[in-house]
């Protein structure tokens, strides 16, 4: 792993304390954050980082799955399919060999077949992380991240140009 959170909670926790110092009736009950939670490596992700340090609920949102304690991405993206297949359920609990339960692999919408890796990043459980996820997404990516995704990478070609 390459240190996402060290690289990145820095920028995230100060636009958050600006926003509550200067918006507060913004400020929101719930972040959603492009990183893992829990679903980590070293059990603690940028999402499960920036909760902590901002004392404010987050939940991590991956793309790909790390292989952690048994979990591997090609078993799991294979199995998630067959059961989104067969019409079984919408995510799938990723519990590892010890037993320990690290997130969820999601499907967002009825027409994905690549699930997300949802996981506790700080002050949420498991179930609420995937209740907000779910209504907060209208393609694959919740809209909350996709949008911060997209207006970012605008603005870094207007920089460019």
């Amino acid at each position: 792993a390459g240190f996402l959170a060290f690289r990145e909670v820095d920028v995230l926790a100060n636009l958050l304390g600006k926003l509550r110092r200067e918006n507060p009736e913004l400020y929101p009950q719930v972040t959603l954050v492009d990183g893992n939670g829990v679903l980590h490596p070293r059990g603690f992700g940028l999402a499960s980082h920036l909760g902590v340090i901002t004392g404010s609920p987050t939940i991590g949102i991956g793309k790909n799955l790390h292989s952690i304690d048994g979990l591997m991405r090609h078993e799991v993206e294979r199995d998630f399919k067959r059961e989104v297949k067969e019409g079984k359920r919408c995510f799938t609990v990723l519990r590892g060999k010890s037993s320990t339960i690290h997130g969820i692999a999601l499907q967002t919408t009825e027409k994905s077949t690549k699930p997300i890796y949802v996981s506790i990043g700080h002050g949420v459980s498991l179930e609420t992380a995937r209740q907000v996820v779910t209504r907060c997404s209208i393609t694959r990516i919740p809209e909350p991240v996709r949008q911060a995704d997209l207006r970012s990478r605008e603005l870094i070609r207007s920089w460019k140009s």
